[in-house]
């Protein structure tokens, strides 16, 4: 693989600079591209393959924007912005933090079934909603995501991983109200930082965690003052870059933020932005996350600690009404497009 070298735009240009496998690089962009073309072409009911590239249609990839992937769609629509749900900061925060613990919208929708109502405040019992999910775990459930792994230690005393996690709700929510603590927070690193003070919570979970409050109405910074990179990111920037000239993970992020339309000219790729909006920093770490696990079938002789894709692409057949938090001002143009899009054409299976 070729070897380039490009400057980074600062004070002193021409003194710093940073090298790259101009091949995996430019993967990054290609594959962001591409994996836009699979979320309109999805979008208008266009029948697959969605795109010529055949890895992306075997395997199961994120989103370029994360705010897209169905977990988070859920997140906004279902869990922080549902008209009939409270919008008191407190409950807000509540339902964030016991949404996303577990990242999964088959354990959300269980434990409001039992519960027979929305939840609540006036209804959050760690016991009893430990008894809950205990129950669907006898049945057969899995209560947490496989997406990523979360920390499982007895920090509270338990001996269940769930009802560990339930007691730090309670802690953070009930007993602290770290509500009020976030709603203060001077800026996007502060409401990390506050998170990330609770046990059970690593540097990346409490970023996402972050990421996720900023959704909501009761903060708004913006999403590109801050970002750390997670495990995977870290692995996609190392195969990305050869040398960083001494920047960190989180400047590489930066960097790749504030060039996106340059570099997407560079390859003369026609990126679709979601509506306008450009990629942000939360964004560029998941593609290069997204691009270490595309980078173990496009070039499996890149050394890496992990050799294989986990999951393979498999379709649900309803699609998603998307809908992005108001603040960001591009739902009007989200509906206009879902509005048009081409109705579902029923495919026979004529083998049956």
């Amino acid at each position: 693989m070729d070897k380039n070298k490009f400057e980074i735009d600062d004070d002193k240009p021409g003194e710093q600079c940073m090298q790259v496998r101009q091949e995996i690089f430019d993967t990054f962009w290609r594959f962001a591209a591409m994996r836009q073309e699979v979320f309109f072409n999805k979008i208008n009911n266009v029948q697959p393959p969605w795109t010529s590239d055949s890895i992306i249609n075997t395997y199961k990839f994120c989103n370029a924007y994360r705010a897209s992937d169905r977990v988070s769609q859920y997140l906004i629509k279902n869990v922080i912005y549902d008209e009939k749900r409270s919008k008191n900061q407190e409950e807000v925060v509540l339902r964030i933090l016991l949404f996303k613990i577990f990242n999964k919208i088959e354990t959300w929708e269980y434990l409001e079934n039992r519960i027979g109502d929305y939840i609540t405040l006036s209804n959050f019992d760690s016991n009893a909603y430990s008894d809950i999910l205990q129950e669907a775990m006898n049945l057969g459930y899995v209560i947490y995501t496989s997406a990523y792994m979360s920390c499982a230690s007895k920090e509270f005393g338990y001996d269940k991983k769930h009802q560990n996690h339930l007691a730090l709700i309670d802690k953070m929510v009930v007993q602290d109200r770290v509500d009020n603590r976030i709603v203060e927070a001077k800026d996007f690193e502060d409401v990390f930082k506050i998170i990330q003070e609770y046990p059970l919570l690593g540097k990346f979970m409490a970023y996402q965690l972050a990421t996720d409050i900023n959704y909501s109405e009761i903060i708004n910074f913006d999403e590109n003052s801050f970002t750390i990179a997670g495990p995977g990111a870290e692995r996609g920037i190392n195969k990305c870059f050869i040398d960083t000239d001494g920047k960190t993970y989180t400047d590489i992020i930066h960097w790749m933020t504030e060039n996106q339309e340059r570099e997407f000219q560079r390859l003369g790729l026609n990126f679709q932005s979601l509506w306008g909006r450009p990629l942000q920093a939360i964004d560029c770490q998941n593609l290069f996350c997204e691009t270490d696990k595309y980078c173990r079938a496009a070039f499996p002789d890149l050394k890496s600690n992990r050799k294989k894709i986990k999951s393979k692409f498999t379709s649900i057949p309803q699609p998603i009404d998307y809908f992005y938090p108001p603040k960001w001002q591009i739902n009007d143009q989200v509906k206009e497009t879902l509005a048009q899009r081409l109705p579902i054409l029923e495919i026979t299976n004529f083998n049956s």
